[in-house]
Formats: C-alpha cells, sequence, structure tokens
C-alpha cells in the first residue's frame, strides 16, 4: 500500500529535500538515472549500443513553473540531438520528451509546449533519429495526444505513449493503431483517482493485454513498455500469431531494471531499447521507480536505516 504513499511524495518539496540530502540516495539514484551530465548519458549509450540494445533518452524535467526552464529543456534537448549526431548514435537511440517540461501546465501551455518541442522534433528529424512524447497525469492526456497530431503531420515517425490503467486507453490505442504510429504501451506510474483510472492491478494487467491485442493487431509500430514476464510472453505469442516480423515492433524497459532479460530478448533477435533517464532533476523519476518495486523500498528503507 506504500505504492501510492510515494507517488504522492514524488510531488512533495518538502519530502524531496529529506530523500535528496540521505547519504544513501546517491548510490540508489545512480542504479535508475545515467548520471547528471549529457557526457555522462551519451558513454550509457555508447555502452548499451555495444550490446545490441537500443536506448531512449530522457533528459529528466517536469512540471516547470516558468518559461525559461521550458527554454532551458528546449535547449537541453537540442544539445542531446547534436550529441548524438556528432557520435553516429542517432541511429540506435531517441528521444523521450515530457511535455510538462515543455510549459505545457503554464497559461496558454499547449500552444507553449508545442512551440518548444517542434524544434526538437525537427532537429530530432535531421540527424536521423526520433522522438516520443511520454504521457504524465491524466489531465495532460487530451493536450499531448493534440500536440501529437500536429507533429505527426510534418514528422509521422513521432511516438506517443499510453497508459493502460487509464479506462480510455482501449480507445486510444484503437485511434493509434493505424499505418506508421509508433505507440509504447505502459501500465502507468503516477497516483490517478479511481474515477479515470483501474486501481487494482490485474484489472491494470487485464486492460494491458487487451490493449497490446489492439496494438499487435494494428498497422502501426508497438513498443512493448514492460518489465513483466508474462506481457513480455503474450507479446512474444501475439506477435507470431498476427505474423509480425521481429523489426515490426520492439520491447522497451528501464535502465538498471531486469537487465539480464534485456540482453536475453536481444540474444533471441528482439529489438530491445533502454529508457535512460538523464539530469539533475531526478527525484521525482527516483520515488516513481521505488512506488514501482517493492524490492527497490525495502532496500533503499533499510540502508536509510542503517546509516541513521
Amino acid at each position: 500500500m506504500l505504492g501510492p504513499v510515494l507517488l504522492a511524495a514524488s510531488r512533495s518539496a518538502a519530502i524531496r529535500r529529506i530523500v535528496s540530502a540521505a547519504p544513501v540516495t546517491r548510490p540508489m539514484v545512480d542504479r535508475f538515472v545515467a548520471g547528471e551530465r549529457l557526457a555522462e548519458s551519451m558513454a550509457a549509450v555508447r555502452s548499451l549500443t555495444s550490446r545490441g540494445l537500443e536506448v531512449t533518452l530522457d533528459h529528466l524535467g517536469e512540471d516547470v513553473t516558468d518559461r525559461a526552464e521550458a527554454l532551458r529543456s528546449r535547449d537541453a534537448y537540442l544539445a542531446l540531438t547534436e550529441a548524438l549526431a556528432a557520435e553516429g548514435l542517432a541511429g540506435r537511440a531517441e528521444m523521450s520528451v515530457k511535455l510538462s517540461a515543455f510549459g505545457q501546465a503554464l497559461p496558454g501551455g499547449h500552444d507553449l509546449a508545442l512551440s518548444h518541442v517542434t524544434p526538437v522534433v525537427e532537429a530530432a528529424a535531421a540527424a536521423g533519429t526520433t522522438v516520443t512524447l511520454d504521457m504524465e497525469d491524466h489531465t495532460t492526456v487530451d493536450s499531448t495526444l493534440a500536440v501529437l497530431g500536429e507533429l505527426r503531420t510534418r514528422f509521422p515517425q513521432t511516438g506517443a505513449v499510453l497508459q493502460s490503467y487509464l479506462f480510455r486507453t482501449e480507445d486510444d490505442c484503437r485511434a493509434l493503431a493505424g499505418e506508421g504510429s509508433r505507440v509504447r504501451l505502459v501500465k502507468g506510474a503516477y497516483k490517478e483517482p479511481g474515477s479515470v483510472a483501474y486501481q487494482d492491478k490485474r484489472d491494470v494487467d487485464r486492460s494491458y493485454v487487451r490493449c497490446l491485442k489492439i496494438l499487435m493487431a494494428g498497422e502501426g509500430y508497438p513498443m512493448i513498455g514492460s518489465h513483466d514476464p508474462r506481457m513480455v510472453a503474450i507479446a512474444q505469442d501475439l506477435a507470431h500469431r498476427l505474423g509480425r516480423k521481429l523489426d515490426e515492433y520492439e520491447f522497451q524497459m528501464l535502465y538498471g531494471i531486469r537487465v539480464a532479460e534485456q540482453e536475453r530478448l536481444v540474444a533471441e533477435g528482439h529489438r530491445m531499447r533502454v529508457y535512460v533517464p538523464y539530469g539533475t532533476d531526478w527525484y521525482g523519476y527516483f520515488m516513481r521507480r521505488l512506488a514501482e518495486r517493492p524490492a527497490n523500498l525495502t532496500f533503499f528503507l533499510r540502508s536509510l536505516v542503517g546509516r541513521r
């Protein structure tokens, strides 16, 4: 039952200060975050791609509160695009962006986020890579999908993320299952009310399977974002039954989680993409990782108590 508490804590400034100051935090963060600087993220990309893995990079930041921060997020991604092109890695690494980091929550946020993310998508296309729009809490879904629609008129390879714990997601999957569409399906990692989202894990899992069937039967490119062995096996079975080739879908997992499974899928010939976050604004991301995996939380709390 600590999961919802941790999700709420992920947006608490007071708890952020406590967690950030704890000596044990840094080693745990390093497990899930590639580093704070661009150079560290590029080192992670080189290491992963050398082992046959592909990458999507996330410059950490969300819930931006002023336009200057939104511009810094844009510029960080433009620098990332330049680095990928300079090192010849654009063909193996794409980028994931949260529109809240581009000003989505500010006054006029929809247009502001679109104006900030468009140069990033343009630069990515010029470099030979692409962008996927991460999905955040349910209040942002309509705006994010509207931005996606506008971007795809010029850059049809722009991807989207859908979360199976939302009631609406099956319909969104149907809308995005067309030719050329790239969709990462995840279970969801934000605290959502029962009016819009399934609260029981079994219901979330069932929804995930229903959504996965829609995407795999469609004409788009499904990206299976899950560490759950059952979902991986179901995706493989669906791909086999529907006649999908190995390059017509991919698996995605988080940096630092189930590394052996990532390498197993690569060895079997699957396309396996690792979600690599980096940057100084790691707190919200870190807390959501703890909420998702009780083992991570137990280890962190024991270490915290031991240090004290």
